[in-house]
């Protein structure tokens, strides 16, 4: 990473690797010709005003911080075609599995930024999200990486300006320090109510990711915290 410019805090990187195996040849095709037409930039003008992305018209808008493999997004694209879903990942082959579910469930509700959250955060429009989603980010659990977790109050203040009234921060995590952190940040912050009263319990209609059925296979618990905007 380069260095900050002067007067800066450094810009600490809340995920590790963006490059992982070797893309199949379909996948490699998508990126090189469907991820430019589905791609929005974080200075997007249409940012201020997010569901005018969509080549359709669309009722509300959502967004998933780190979707992975794109398993939940695909999944809530598909069964509601009149919410927008902006999707933010910077791995590669996670990118490259969800434009794969793109093309084979003809999703035209989709749209994907290709890289760092915090880039878009601060140019979308005030009030203009009905959820944001932040599943199983990168724990960092050694201390001294605690400052690379996304949820941060910086970025916890972010969320807040762009979600609608009322409107939903959903955070899932097999990481029982991680939650606790995110759950003594998110009071800290005051702007959120927390609702779910089991966080043992997916909110309805959950759709499992491929590392959420890694962690319970290894034995690790998930916990799903549901705020809402106060």
């Amino acid at each position: 990473m380069t260095g900050a410019r002067t007067g800066e805090r450094p810009r600490h990187q809340f995920y590790g690797r963006r490059v992982g195996h070797a893309l199949r040849p379909a996948q490699a095709r998508l990126m090189a010709e469907r991820l430019p037409e589905l791609s929005f930039a974080a200075d997007d003008p249409g940012l201020a005003r997010p569901a005018t992305l969509f080549a359709t018209p669309v009722t509300a808008v959502r967004l998933e911080i780190g979707f992975g493999g794109g398993e939940r997004l695909a999944a809530q694209a598909a069964s509601e075609p009149a919410t927008g879903f902006l999707g933010i990942e910077p791995f590669v082959n996670g990118v490259a599995k969800l434009l794969i579910a793109i093309e084979a469930n003809g999703l035209a509700n989709v749209r994907i930024h290709h890289g760092d959250a915090r880039d878009v955060l601060p140019v979308l429009g005030p009030g203009t999200l009905e959820e944001v989603a932040l599943l199983y980010p990168d724990p960092w659990p050694k201390a001294r990486h605690h400052r690379r977790r996304f949820v941060q109050p910086e970025t916890l203040g972010l969320v807040h300006r762009a979600m609608a009234p009322d409107g939903r921060f959903v955070f899932a995590s097999d990481i029982p320090d991680y939650v606790a952190w995110t759950l003594e940040r998110v009071a800290a912050h005051g702007g959120f109510r927390q609702t779910a009263a089991d966080l043992a319990q997916p909110p309805p209609g959950w759709t499992r990711t491929r590392y959420e059925a890694k962690a319970v296979r290894e034995g690790r618990s998930p916990c799903y915290l549901v705020f809402r905007k106060a």
